[in-house]
Formats: C-alpha cells, sequence, structure tokens
C-alpha cells in the first residue's frame, strides 16, 4: 500500500455512518485534491472490511461504482438512514461529511 492509499483509507475510516464523502474530499483529505479517480481506484480494489468504502460516493452524491455492486451499496447507505433515488443520495448537502474538517458540512 502507498502512502497515499494509507490515508485515503484512514479518511474513508473517519466517515461516520449516515454520512458520505465525495471521491474529491477524500483525495483533499489525503493530500492530492486532484485524484479523486485514483480514490476510486482504491476503493474498487479494497477489500478490508473496516473501511465503510460504500459511503464514498461520486460527485453531487451520485453513487457511483462499488465493484460493480451498487445495489449492495445503496441497500448499505439506506441502512444507515440516507435516502438513495435512482440519481443518487436525496439531500446530498445536508449528509456530505467534509474530512478536511473532521466535520459534517453545513448546508448553504
Amino acid at each position: 500500500m502507498t502512502p497515499f492509499g494509507s490515508r485515503v483509507l484512514s479518511a474513508v475510516r473517519r466517515i461516520p455512518p449516515g454520512r458520505v464523502a465525495t471521491y474529491g474530499d477524500i483525495a483533499a483529505a489525503a493530500g492530492r485534491p486532484g485524484a479523486a479517480r485514483a480514490v476510486g481506484n482504491i476503493m474498487r480494489t479494497c477489500t478490508d472490511r473496516t473501511v465503510p468504502c460504500h459511503r464514498v460516493v461520486a460527485a453531487g452524491g451520485r453513487l457511483g461504482g462499488f465493484g460493480g455492486e451498487t445495489g449492495l451499496k445503496r441497500a448499505l447507505l439506506q441502512a444507515e438512514g440516507l435516502v438513495v433515488r435512482s440519481t443518487g443520495i436525496r439531500e446530498f448537502d445536508r449528509f456530505r461529511w467534509a474530512p478536511r474538517r473532521g466535520e459534517p458540512r453545513r448546508p448553504g
């Protein structure tokens, strides 16, 4: 695992249940703001069950990938209280977590 990969996994582990962060949010938290695609690759190949990869979503609250298991990702997020529609997470800004500050983002 690269140092960047370790920082990514550390940031993802800090996302609380019922919250989500974007691939870009996690890339920035791990020190590489332009590396959202790299974060997606790390999430896609992660097999560590202590990492809540399902809480990392695409820009705008779209679900993004999940190793081809978007139905499972949807179910896991719904089990945490999020409403997931076909286009993504309802009230995304309300549930978006800001890992750079370690606290939820505030709407508006």
